[in-house]
């Protein structure tokens, strides 16, 4: 049987053995390899050179032509008459063998431990953070704290200019005690008031039954009854004008709001003149300082945090778990965590959290994700909050039992099959999934065979592999 080297591989193609499967190759070789005719229908004359070739089985000699010695067209043909020889050999050859089969790769089936696991990355964070902040429109004097430094709550962390807020401070006072004096006035006149009211209407009254039993006598005349009863209930309706307390008249409604107008305003003006001293509410570390002495308060660059301050006693991870693995999470679920920093070393963690509503993933995508809290163990010194880190999560584990690669699985859109080859034939074996540890699957027979160790498993099986298909093994 012929061989053909590439092109690109040699300039030269030689037959080196066996062409002649047939006459007809023969016949078509030495076409090929006759001399072109001129124009006028001579032959061209040749240099004469070494013959090349080999020995025929019949005592023959059976030329070779160097590929680089013919022209351009000739080299064209020469190409293409030289793979229809090929094909036609092969044709000839094939046709007079027995079919082979489908080569495939097999391992053998064993069983070992696998474990199916959910790997997520998140921020590193402290368990309490606060970004420090100042609606106070005035110029920071002082900064007390840097970046690393440790804080204890209520300690002053910076100063901001508080003249103006003083002044302020004391405007409100002003304005609180003028209201509280004025109450005070109008409660001594209301008492004085309603005292005599009180007075005037029991002398109408007095008056009023008297003159109705002198009516009744005939020593009066109506009107002056009638003019007792109105001076009466003149008098009532004088004495329940006032606002009595305690059985003591005292100022309106009015006043008291007043009041409390007046102090909400200075409290308020004393909580932003406190807030001058800006303090820390946690006891933690600093973790950024965005201001300086000189800038205001309220207008620190880019609208972030004058402080930033976290409690980097006790570290958490936040990952985003796929609403398609959230069921597989539970709250105290043990978590092993990665990180560069940690140079190979793991720390340990504990779910704590997991949010009851889910969010959009971004970019695009219509996948949700929730949020999930991950407690990370006070063990590891070297992990710090601020960088990103890798929560892989035990879902579920089996002990000795039979996987396969994921590649050695197919299904047909209905049952999942691995292929065994047995007396060089295929057999699918239906099966169901167990614990899936991503590269390797346990697979359980779901027709009741047997699996036995040692089988020989096609590694890249497919539709193409039909119950009972004859097979070649190629490794």
């Amino acid at each position: 049987m012929g061989t053909e080297k590439k092109a690109g591989d040699s300039e030269e193609i030689q037959v080196l053995e066996g062409i002649s499967e047939s006459e007809e190759i023969d016949r078509r070789v030495e076409e090929l390899m006759a001399p072109e005719e001129e124009g006028n229908g001579k032959k061209k004359k040749k240099k004469q050179k070494h013959k090349t070739g080999h020995r025929t089985p019949e005592g023959g000699f059976h030329p070779v032509r160097r590929f680089k010695e013919f022209s351009r067209k000739r080299k064209i043909i020469t190409v293409l008459l030289l793979a229809a020889v090929v094909l036609f050999g092969f044709s000839r050859m094939s046709g007079g063998k027995k079919d082979m089969g489908i080569p495939v790769a097999v391992m053998p089936l064993a069983k070992q431990d696998v474990q199916e696991k959910l790997t997520v990355s998140g921020p590193v964070s402290g368990t309490d953070s606060v970004d420090v902040v100042s609606n106070i429109h005035a110029e920071i004097t002082a900064m007390n704290v840097k970046e690393g430094d440790t804080v204890t709550k209520g300690q002053v962390l910076a100063v901001v200019d508080s003249t103006d807020l003083e002044r302020e401070v004391q405007i409100a006072q002003n304005a609180y005690d003028l209201a509280v004096a004025n109450k005070q006035e109008k409660d001594k006149e209301a008492a004085l008031g309603y005292e005599k009211a009180v007075q005037d209407f029991q002398k109408a009254s007095l008056d009023h039954s008297r003159n109705s039993q002198l009516f009744a006598a005939g020593d009066i005349s109506q009107m002056e009854l009638e003019t007792s009863a109105n001076a009466l209930n003149d008098a009532r309706r004088q004495m329940e004008g006032y606002t009595v307390e305690n059985g003591r008249g005292v100022a309106d409604s009015s006043y008291g709001i007043q009041i409390q107008n007046a102090a909400f305003d200075l409290e308020k003006k004393r909580e932003e003149l406190d807030n001058t001293q800006i303090r820390s509410t946690i006891d933690g570390t600093v973790v950024r300082v965005n201001s300086k002495v000189g800038q205001f308060a309220d207008k620190v660059e880019d609208d972030k945090p004058i402080l930033s301050i976290e409690n980097l006693e006790q570290l958490e991870l936040e990952i985003k778990v796929s609403e398609f693995s959230i069921g597989k999470v539970k709250v105290g679920q043990m978590a092993t965590i990665t990180a560069d920093i940690l140079g190979g070393e793991t720390a340990e963690g504990e779910v704590i959290k997991i949010s009851p509503t889910g969010e959009e993933k971004g970019g695009g995508s219509t996948e949700r994700v929730i949020p999930t809290t991950i407690r990370v163990d006070g063990g590891s010194s070297k992990l710090i909050a601020g960088i990103t880190a890798k929560a892989e999560l035990l879902i579920r584990e089996a002990k000795d039992v039979f996987v396969v690669p994921t590649s050695a699985l197919f299904d047909d859109g209905e049952v999942t099959y691995i292929a065994i080859v047995q007396d060089m034939r295929v057999k699918r074996i239906p099966v169901t999934m167990g614990v899936d540890g991503d590269v390797v699957v346990e697979v359980i027979p779901a027709d009741g065979t047997v699996l036995e160790e040692g089988m020989q498993v096609i590694t890249n099986p497919g539709p193409h592999l039909a119950d009972g298909a004859a097979v070649l093994i190629t490794q």
